[in-house]
């Protein structure tokens, strides 16, 4: 069943690295409330058109990993952008460009292929994790700014939340008493591939420390003195070597 899953997958044009993907179960519901990190905008759904379920408030049908080994093919993403985001391109494209000025991942206006990107509205930021096949939607609501749609776009090159990780717990503190009831999967722990890089409080991928709180107190605090979290300004150096790497970026340019 699985090897009929990656053959189907690799005929609509993503490259899947590893057979064996366990998933794990989603959370119904997508109505969340939570503090977003000072200037940034949420990157959650508070609904979404459709069946759609939502994990980590932002993340559709997961895999049970930090970094889905699902690429897309030559490190090259094809995309379209919905007729009521066109006011949005430069947006769009100054997203994109943060991550294609540090790394060999491109991004295209869609033509004849196979799988891409549909950027399209919605009534938050969401996005599946890997290449899925077909046409894939990342959502870019109004309210999104050119960070969460930067951080959504990693979610579809392959990584989920930093704060996810199995050595979490070895770096900040989650403060399970302050975070909603129904939000708390949110916080789970993920067995997957770190590709070996050391944690990132850094991480553009990473929640801030008010996300989904109940109370308005701090849902995760740093054990390290100053250590900050939850910006979408920018890609951190260990957000770039991680996407160089699952990318092989250093192979392709040598191949250049």
């Amino acid at each position: 069943m699985w090897l009929l899953l990656s053959i189907c997958v690799s005929t609509v044009g993503c490259l899947p690295i590893n057979q064996t993907q366990d998933a794990i179960t989603p959370t119904p519901g997508v109505t969340i409330f939570f503090r977003p990190p000072q200037g940034a905008s949420a990157e959650t759904l508070e609904e979404l058109k459709g069946d759609m379920v939502v994990q980590e408030g932002d993340i559709l049908i997961p895999e049970d990993r930090n970094a889905v080994e699902t690429l897309w093919p030559d490190a090259v993403v094809p995309y379209v952008i919905s007729g009521e985001l066109a006011h949005r391109e430069p947006d769009i494209d100054a997203a994109f460009k943060m991550i294609s000025d540090v790394t060999c991942i491109r991004f295209k206006k869609h033509s004849a292929e196979l799988s891409y990107l549909k950027i399209q509205d919605g009534n938050g930021c969401a996005s599946f994790v890997g290449c899925r096949g077909g046409a894939q939607p990342l959502y870019f609501t109004q309210s999104c700014t050119v960070g969460n749609l930067c951080h959504e776009a990693v979610h579809a090159l392959g990584l989920h939340h930093e704060h996810t990780r199995m050595d979490r717990d070895q770096h900040i503190t989650v403060q399970w008493q302050s975070i909603i009831p129904e939000r708390k999967n949110n916080f789970k722990l993920l067995r997957g591939n770190t590709l070996n890089l050391p944690y990132d409080l850094n991480s553009i991928t990473h929640y801030g420390q008010f996300f989904f709180t109940a109370d308005g107190s701090p849902t995760m605090l740093s054990k390290r003195d100053g250590g900050q979290m939850g910006q979408r300004t920018h890609l951190s150096q260990l957000d770039i070597q991680r996407l160089n790497t699952l990318y092989h970026c250093d192979e392709r340019m040598k191949s250049q």
